[in-house]
């Protein structure tokens, strides 16, 4: 649902890839803001002010007032991000920055705007944090082409922290050449420059980067890889190639497949110097040049994106067959995680229980049930019974189940069978 005053800007966006617009800033209404409310996520976790959703909606109104003053008076002020960590695949932490429920309602109201403008200028390639596209349909749109045998050669990669790294100047510069309005770029490099409350209580002031766990962030994101990478890939990279190249991102994870190995080569010697100029830097442990060719597949390397590990391999008629299952960091992150939440949950009631645990396994089932991968969702929900089976036997000091009484059990309380959701 598409607010109408954001209609007229879709439309004068995709005629003229030029304009810049102005006023956006006057978009900020009460009623605009009201219309935003319903996008803020209720649930996610509080600022430094501690406020939740719930106690600001009690007098939304009054709030939404007092903040649309606050901004056309100049007197608006970003709160300090707060800042959260969560454990990564790799044992480290991923550091999430946590707006204030003000500042979340705002910076969702700006972003609608940005995406209203940049939906009509974004590239097909980009696919995170876009409206009614996502990780599922990169991995379709990579696949098919990868099974149309042009390509041979692949380079995997990815950018170094790279919400940590963006250059607040660069990507001002960037907005600039699609917003003519001083007033809106000063309310976002007011969120790019906020500081940051740390857990021991220091305040950090950042000088680039934009937090992970803000509202405006992934757009900010997409737009600032949109000149440093897709456009670039498109206008340069391809031109400069002797063969095909294809380039599909999701957000600052990206594959590059290419006909011919001088082509890849270049690109692969290239990318780093290009990133430099922007201040990022490629993981280089993420980051490599395979042989991925349908022919002699034998001589190939496999890549991971998104959870996935690609593979040439041989049917049965021993043709060529692009091959993918879920990868096996991803796959051993789950299995922790559906442990850790057995052992958290193992005292709920069997029937609650259950049917919280077929949730999750559903969950699993839709993102990883891709063509080819059953036998990979098999695997998971054998090891997810034998995690169920010993957190059920600590349900109590003594032994609760052996193995054929746990299969009865399985029959009263049965467990999802994986399934097949996307077949590309």
């Amino acid at each position: 649902m598409k607010h109408p005053s954001l209609s007229g800007i879709a439309n004068k966006a995709a005629k003229d890839k030029v304009y810049r617009f102005q006023n956006l800033i006057g978009l900020l209404t009460v009623e605009y803001l009201w219309w935003s409310w319903q996008f803020v996520n209720k649930k996610a976790a509080s600022g430094v002010d501690r406020q939740d959703a719930y106690s600001y909606e009690e007098n939304l109104l009054e709030n939404i007032r007092a903040l649309v003053s606050a901004v056309k008076e100049g007197r608006y002020r970003a709160k300090l991000v707060l800042r959260k960590y969560i454990p990564k695949l790799n044992g480290k932490l991923r550091p999430l920055g946590i707006p204030a429920i003000a500042d979340k309602l705002l910076q969702v109201g700006v972003t609608k705007i940005l995406e209203t403008i940049y939906e009509q200028d974004f590239l097909g390639c980009s696919y995170g944090y876009r409206p009614n596209i996502g990780a599922l349909d990169s991995i379709r749109d990579l696949s098919k082409a990868l099974k149309s045998g042009r390509y041979h050669y692949v380079v995997e990669a990815d950018i170094r922290s790279f919400f940590d790294k963006i250059d607040h100047d660069l990507l001002i510069k960037m907005l600039e050449q699609r917003i003519d309005d001083k007033p809106f770029l000063r309310l976002i490099r007011k969120w790019l420059k906020a500081g940051i409350l740390e857990t021991d209580g220091r305040v950090i002031q950042p000088q680039s980067g934009s937090p992970q766990g803000g509202i405006v962030s992934p757009m900010l994101a997409n737009i600032y890889l949109h000149y440093v990478l897709d456009l670039w890939f498109e206008e340069t990279v391809k031109a400069h190639c002797q063969g095909a190249a294809y380039l599909c991102r999701y957000a600052d994870d990206f594959v590059c497949a290419f006909q011919y190995e001088t082509d890849a080569e270049k690109f692969y010697n290239v990318l780093d110097k290009r990133l430099e100029k922007f201040g990022l830097e490629v993981a280089e442990e993420k980051t490599n040049l395979l042989r991925f060719s349908p022919i002699k597949c034998q001589d190939n390397g496999a890549f991971e994106f998104l959870g996935f590990e690609f593979r040439w391999g041989l049917s049965s008629r021993r043709k060529p067959v692009l091959k993918r299952r879920t990868s096996r960091k991803k796959y051993r992150a789950s299995l922790a995680n559906l442990q850790e939440w057995c052992r958290d949950n193992c005292r709920l009631p069997k029937k609650l229980l259950f049917n919280k645990l077929n949730s999750k396994l559903l969950g699993y089932y839709n993102y990883y049930g891709i063509q080819g991968n059953y036998k990979s969702l098999t695997n998971f929900l054998y090891q997810a019974k034998r995690v169920l089976f010993n957190v059920m036997n600590r349900r109590s000091q003594r032994r609760s189940y052996n193995w054929k009484g746990f299969a009865e059990l399985l029959k009263v309380f049965k467990l999802e069978k994986p399934r097949i959701c996307h077949n590309f």
